[in-house]
């Protein structure tokens, strides 16, 4: 079986999905289902991590740990320091001491902060944490966070929530060829034709929320991004084609001309 390693765990789906935007918690457990992730990122800012009960309903009493693992993300940290604590508190509660990483500064789009999130990673990995950063698309910082330890890297494909796609591709050309952790693509997928492409450019994985939480069917539109995963990988290892600028005919187009015509006795 075509398995992902990550640190000391093994998945069967490449594709990973986030628990924000959905209209119920009873429609994200639906949708969790249908994907067949064994990844669901939770952000720490809407779980209730104390001991007490909690007025409100606890998104992770829908979340099954013993069919998923739970990785908390670090989202709304806006400084390393601030995301450190977040983990910390994470691994006291009792959750897997993995850790999405994630610090965006500017709340209008999102986008990482690469200096605290290397600083974070350094940190995080020095105390065994398994560090999962969200980044942008840029090679040189990808080979630093792995050189640092990071068990993966992701790189936006375009900004969360955008629904754009691949838009950065040639720079997660570079990270995937570079790279010696898997490689997931965070943020900006929006169709299932955007996963499939991202697989087949070599990707290990994908991580889908907003595009599933926000849709007319999340339940359906889990199950197609989970089918067109697997459509991307099984492209990818089997091999594509190269793209070429001119033509090739798949079958000779003025050899018969030359041949002589069999004349029927």
């Amino acid at each position: 079986m075509d398995q992902l390693n990550i640190a000391d765990r093994k998945f069967n789906s490449r594709l990973f999905v986030g628990t924000g935007k959905f209209p119920s918690n009873e429609m994200m457990k639906d949708a969790l289902n249908a994907s067949e992730t064994e990844l669901v990122t939770v952000s720490l800012r809407r779980a209730n991590l104390s001991k007490e009960p909690d007025q409100f309903v606890n998104i992770l009493d829908y979340i099954d740990p013993d069919k998923y693992l739970i990785l908390p993300n670090t989202s709304g940290a806006n400084t390393a320091e601030e995301a450190i604590r977040l983990a910390r508190l994470a691994e006291g509660a009792g959750l897997p001491k993995w850790i999405k990483l994630e610090i965006h500064p500017d709340h209008q789009y999102l986008l990482p902060d690469p200096i605290e999130t290397l600083k974070a990673t350094e940190v995080l990995v020095s105390e065994n944490f398994t560090v999962l950063p969200y980044i942008n698309a840029d090679p040189v910082l990808a080979k630093r966070l792995q050189d640092a330890g990071a068990a993966t890297v992701m790189p936006l494909g375009s900004p969360i929530g955008s629904n754009r796609g691949m838009e950065n591709e040639e720079q997660i050309k570079i990270i995937i060829e570079q790279a010696t952790v898997p490689v997931v693509i965070d943020a900006g997928i929006g169709k299932p034709s955007h996963a499939t492409a991202a697989m087949e450019l070599g990707a290990d994985a994908v991580l889908i929320n907003t595009a599933i939480a926000i849709s007319s069917d999340p339940v359906q539109l889990a199950s197609a991004f989970n089918n067109a995963v697997k459509v991307g990988r099984t492209a990818y290892n089997i091999g594509l084609s190269e793209e070429t600028i001119i033509a090739n005919p798949t079958s000779s187009l003025t050899g018969f001309l030359n041949e002589k015509p069999q004349v029927q006795q």
